[in-house]
């Protein structure tokens, strides 16, 4: 079990900064249009390409997780991810998250450790 709850945390840190990285790569990308100036600039904007490697290195984990656990553990664990989001959106990108967010968080954290908990 300890070696799951490791690999679901390590994949949710790469899920989670993949999409912190796609934010800051869309904040640089500029309005969007249907031009190749468009996508090039997109494309070779290296936000974009460090959430990509940041998708992959979290699928991986993921191929790993379900090629070794049962799906209905594994797949709920994955809402750890939404618990590194919150933080950063409080820590890098400076937002105000209100309460009953924070209390969100806290139901998906008390959720986790019903997850993990031995039968």
């Amino acid at each position: 079990m300890f070696k799951l709850i490791c690999c679901a945390v390590v994949q949710c840190l790469f899920l989670a900064s993949g999409q912190v990285f796609l934010k800051f790569g869309l904040e640089k990308a500029g309005k969007f249009t249907w031009t190749w100036a468009f996508f090039r600039d997109f494309l070779t904007n290296w936000w974009m390409l460090a959430s990509g490697l940041s998708m992959v290195a979290a699928s991986v984990i993921w191929f790993y997780i379900l090629k070794h656990h049962d799906l209905s553990l594994a797949y709920p664990l994955v809402s750890i991810s939404y618990i590194f989001g919150t933080l950063a959106a409080v820590y890098i990108f400076h937002e105000t998250v209100p309460l009953t967010r924070w209390v969100g968080v806290l139901f998906i954290m008390i959720g986790v450790a019903f997850l993990t908990r031995p039968a």
